[in-house]
């Protein structure tokens, strides 16, 4: 699997000369959900290095699931083509999550080449889009690069330069040495920035919140893709830490479709339904309040085989 680094990738005129050549349309398209505090700035400097001064992406999107916060407007302002997810396909099935973003993306972009990222990230620079999007333009060998980075871990006022990428640690790396080796040099199997050709995407299903990264994953390796696969070194990613209970909830949304997907390739056979109901519990002094949540975590077909599209 080859890797790369985005300084490979810093000479942005060269870089878009290159995408003119091959005729490649690049849609940059970011999840949102109350990221007020970070998105403005990661539209800016897309728009003002990547869209004014090189012409190298073609258009910003940002699709929101409904913040209670300035991101839409902010997003906006910036200079991003802004949609509401449920606007989009709305005589669809409404489903809420970062998959159901993503999915819904390709449908209102125009890119050849699409690069998904985070809205949260407060180090943004423009190697997060030509970093990923560099080694599709040069290989045509190959069809989807993930990122990769140091996560740093916040606690409180303190900063720890390692500890980020918990859900990826505890579950998917043990998940994977044991059901999927093929994927162990995967090195962060969850990040939320990679960049794929449009006909991979389209080829892919998309569970509608947080366990679409692994999916894909899985799913290319399963079709015997894996060697097109290729990662990118960002060196740094600083994002908002998610706490305890909302990690929880991430990580049985993806354990959901991991096991869908052992059971479709035959790795385990499961005797019963799994059950949308997730459980826990906190402790607050003498008091402890149990908490349950539904995440049905359903998937989006692969657009190729949609009916959408049919």
């Amino acid at each position: 699997m080859q890797r790369f680094h985005h300084s490979q990738f810093d000479d942005f005129s060269n870089l878009a000369e290159i995408k003119r050549s091959a005729r490649q349309r690049i849609s940059v398209c970011i999840p949102t959900l109350d990221e007020a505090d970070t998105i403005g700035s990661i539209v800016s400097i897309i728009r003002e290095t990547l869209v004014r001064t090189h012409g190298f992406v073609d258009e910003i999107l940002v699709i929101d699931s409904g913040s209670e916060d300035a991101t839409r407007e902010i997003a906006a302002a910036a200079g991003a083509t802004v949609h509401l997810a449920t606007d989009i396909l709305p005589d669809q099935e409404r489903h809420y999550g970062k998959g159901e973003n993503l999915w819904k993306a390709l449908h209102v972009a125009n890119g050849d080449i699409i690069c998904y990222i985070d809205g949260d990230i407060s180090n943004f620079h423009p190697g997060f889009i030509t970093g990923l999007t560099g080694p599709l333009l040069t290989d045509p060998g190959i069809d989807y690069v993930k990122a990769f980075y140091e996560r740093p871990l916040a606690y409180g006022d303190e900063s720890h330069s390692t500890g980020g990428g918990r859900v990826s640690e505890i579950l998917i790396r043990p998940l994977i040495s044991l059901f999927y080796p093929e994927l162990t040099g995967i090195l962060q199997p969850l990040s939320g920035e990679y960049a794929a050709r449009r006909e991979t995407l389209e080829s892919l299903a998309f569970p509608t919140g947080y366990g679409v990264e692994i999916a894909h994953l899985i799913d290319l390796a399963s079709a015997g893709k894996i060697d097109r696969i290729a990662q990118t070194d960002l060196v740094k990613r600083v994002h908002r830490n998610r706490d305890d209970g909302e990690l929880g909830s991430m990580a049985f949304a993806i354990l959901r479709v991991v096991l869908r997907r052992l059971q479709r390739d035959g790795k385990i056979s499961l005797a019963s339904p799994l059950p949308d109901l997730y459980q826990s519990s906190t402790v607050n002094g003498d008091s402890i309040h149990l908490l349950s949540k539904i995440i049905p975590e359903p998937e989006r077909s692969a657009i190729n085989s949609s009916p959408v599209n049919g």
